[in-house]
């Protein structure tokens, strides 16, 4: 397919994330070490696919969001179809499926982008036969890797092709912690959304058109966030509103909640250091799919 190839009968393929060539062989991008998987299946396509890129600091809950997300679409939720491409496209659900059912959270993300997870699916709203297919790639990026990158920019070039090829854009925020007060979920997001700004180099009086919604997790610890999601922002993550007020065209607010309840359970490492583990009881899943709704109707 031509937007794979260097040149007609090439048989060299290009990255679908950094553009490097590769040859049909590989495994992984020599340059970024995205799965090449994704381009092989999007040739047996026929199209290239979007990518939808979700975010966030350490600890928020990536994984866990989207590998819910995945099984709640897979399993044709609010009338969505979805069909992965490929086997790897399933291993995230079916981990963070697997670990919460055994009352533990799924492994955090490796900061190596060969070890990321990716899924590549196709999804449409049940709506009749012209009802619109998506072609969405979602890879589960470390949070540490994130950060890394918006400290010393280049350092993950996989992210910031990644960012760029972006169609739309998931930013999960920690909404427990802010409103408990702490200014980390702020202070990242408020990162995050600079990095996405400078990317795109817009003049001053213009505005970023990639449509980014802004997911508060753990949404359960503060109802209000529920109540008037785009009011708990702007009073508890007001430097993230005022960014995106001023420089980002098509923003909307979310919050929502996997975890219905926690335990913690107590032990000590092997330096004898106490800790306290939390143990995820049961899942109580609401607001998954609106983020996902509302980006899909504007890419």
């Amino acid at each position: 397919m031509g937007w794979m190839q260097a040149e007609p009968n090439d048989p060299q393929l290009r990255c679908m994330i950094c553009d490097a060539l590769n040859t049909v062989d590989v495994v992984v991008c020599s340059e970024c070490s995205a799965p090449m998987a994704l381009v092989h299946d999007s040739v047996t396509q026929g199209r290239a696919p979007q990518i939808v890129s979700v975010l966030g600091d350490s600890n928020v809950g990536k994984t866990v969001y989207l590998g819910f997300l995945l099984d709640m679409l897979s399993q044709r939720a609010n009338e969505f179809e979805a069909i992965p491409k490929g086997a790897y496209s399933v291993d995230m659900q079916q981990n963070v499926v697997a670990s919460m059912t055994q009352r533990t959270f799924p492994a955090k993300t490796a900061m190596e982008p060969d070890r990321w997870h990716w899924a590549y699916y196709q999804a449409r709203k049940a709506g009749g036969r012209r009802s619109k297919w998506y072609d969405l790639v979602m890879p589960d990026l470390a949070g540490e890797s994130l950060a890394a990158e918006i400290a010393n920019p280049a350092t993950y070039k996989v992210i910031r092709s990644l960012l760029g090829k972006s169609a739309g854009s998931m930013l999960l925020v920690d909404a427990a912690l802010a409103a408990n007060g702490a200014t980390r979920p702020d202070f990242f997001a408020l990162k995050m959304m600079s990095y996405i700004d400078s990317l795109f180099q817009t003049k001053r009086d213009a505005k970023v058109q990639t449509p980014i919604a802004i997911v508060l997790c753990k949404a359960d610890h503060c109802p209000e966030s529920f109540d008037d999601t785009r009011r708990f922002v702007q009073g508890s993550l007001n430097r993230l509103w005022n960014l995106c007020e001023s420089r980002f065209a098509t923003v909307e607010y979310f919050a929502c909640s996997s975890v219905g309840s926690l335990a913690y359970a107590t032990g000590a490492d092997d330096d004898g250091l106490e800790f306290a583990r939390p143990i995820p009881l049961h899942t109580s899943l609401q607001g998954i799919l609106e983020p996902f709704e509302w980006l899909i109707s504007r890419i």
